[in-house]
């Protein structure tokens, strides 16, 4: 971008996301922003070559917003909207074999890695080793991504799209309590009669309701007039429910025109994903701001790509993302339907991630709008004693090789949930609300 060049639209909802703020040095005097720049610059190599133009302004643009795959992004093509026309028509069968048509094809067109896009992660490893460099530093001190320095964070989702759903969504509940899991189940505003005996008994129980659109009928966002007149509703759904979390329907999205939603955080993007409506990623393994809202993308392949088009019987993929996650710090979230869940081989995929996940150690295992504040209050915190749950760990830059996170040392447990339902960052362990299970390391 030459000098002078206009900044693309919406380039400012990526600002808060500078890597002086993701990486959060606890350091007496802050590298500068020249040097941040330069380092920022000499790591573009890392990233897609679509995403390599610009000062930090437009690389974050270029990555967390999508703007590396250009101006008709957020706009569904043809062929789709035709399908979303005549979706309602269509037996499922029917339609999982289309998307099964579809899916080898978009794969092979998609220019981001998939199941693992790491570049943007390469990216940011680069950009903090072009600063220690600079600085001729082989260590450096950063407040660590995760309370009391747990290595990773696992947040699970649910998106109600049904009224079968919504039968079959306490059943769900029950098989994650009964694993010492909690979730964020998502309902549609006015495609079903809401039942809220059955919201009340989730929030009783420590479950998280966000949002889910308003009719899930992929039309929310056709327009900009038919997504205003749309997000005045939600709004309404939002406050009557208590929720502070939202996810667009069949995650069709538009950071631009989600500002108008009252919410505190969003889980409408991913950071790859090849198979959406609206393809594309984010490629962020961790919560980024977008605007007045936390950004928490999907990490893990949604059930119905995992069972209905890849054809998986097993949570190996899942695991295996895992995996990756926890290698860099990230968090994992997942989203699953019980619309699908009550189908039984998807129930017996997401049962035994369930029991996979539970023998697992180290981790923080957290509710949406717990992590989103989490994120927010690490990015305006000053030094880790300041920060509730706040942990220092390290950097190391070998003489050759690329940069190193060395976790906190003498790391707790994860911190269990807190009387009103919100994770606290620090407690003692056991001191989780009555008939609210410590969650699992």
């Amino acid at each position: 971008m030459g000098d002078g060049e206009a900044l693309p639209a919406g380039v400012e909802l990526y600002r808060g996301n500078h890597p002086a703020r993701f990486w959060r040095l606890l350091v007496e005097s802050e590298p500068p922003a020249a040097l941040w720049e330069a380092a920022a610059h000499e790591a573009t190599v890392e990233l897609p070559p679509a995403a390599r133009r610009g000062d930090l302004d437009h690389l974050l643009w270029a990555t967390l917003g999508e703007g590396q795959f250009g101006p008709d992004h957020w706009h569904l093509s043809q062929p789709r909207r035709l399908y979303y026309l005549l979706k309602p028509l269509l037996v499922r069968g029917l339609r999982v074999r289309l998307r099964r048509l579809h899916a080898a094809r978009a794969r092979r067109r998609f220019p981001l890695d998939w199941p693992v896009e790491d570049r943007y992660r390469r990216f940011l490893w680069e950009v903090v080793g072009g600063v220690m460099r600079r600085l001729g530093a082989t260590e450096l001190p950063f407040l660590f991504f995760w309370p009391e320095g747990t290595r990773f964070a696992l947040v699970l989702t649910h998106d109600v799209e049904d009224e079968a759903g919504q039968r079959f969504a306490g059943r769900v509940a029950d098989l994650e309590e009964k694993l010492g899991f909690r979730s964020s189940f998502n309902f549609v505003g006015e495609r079903y009669r809401l039942d809220r005996g059955l919201i009340d008994d989730l929030l009783r129980r420590g479950f998280e309701i966000g949002v889910h659109g308003l009719r899930h009928d992929g039309h929310e966002y056709d327009s900009w007039a038919v997504f205003e007149s749309t997000a005045r509703r939600v709004n309404l759904t939002l406050a009557e429910l208590g929720a502070t979390g939202y996810r667009a329907p069949m995650t069709h999205r538009h950071p631009a025109w989600m500002q108008s939603l009252e919410v505190e955080y969003d889980t409408s993007f991913f950071d790859s994903d090849p198979f959406e409506p609206v393809p594309g990623g984010t490629m962020s393994l961790w919560p980024f701001q977008i605007g007045r809202f936390w950004e928490l993308p999907y990490t893990l392949p949604q059930d119905s790509t995992l069972v209905d088009l890849l054809g998986e019987r097993t949570p190996r993929l899942w695991l295996e993302k895992v995996d990756y996650v926890s290698r860099h710090c990230g968090m994992a979230l997942l989203n699953s339907h019980p619309d699908y869940l009550r189908h039984a081989r998807y129930w017996s995929v997401y049962e035994a991630f369930l029991g996979e996940m539970r023998a697992r150690e180290g981790y923080w295992h957290a509710l949406p709008r717990e992590v989103a504040r989490w994120w927010r209050r690490r990015a305006e915190g000053g030094h880790a004693a300041a920060l509730a749950g706040g942990r220092e760990a390290r950097l190391h830059r070998p003489a050759e090789g690329r940069v190193e996170v060395a976790p906190p040392a003498g790391s707790g447990p994860p911190a269990p949930f807190s009387g009103d339902g919100e994770r606290g960052p620090g407690e003692a362990a056991g001191s989780g609300g009555a008939g609210r299970p410590i969650l699992p390391r």
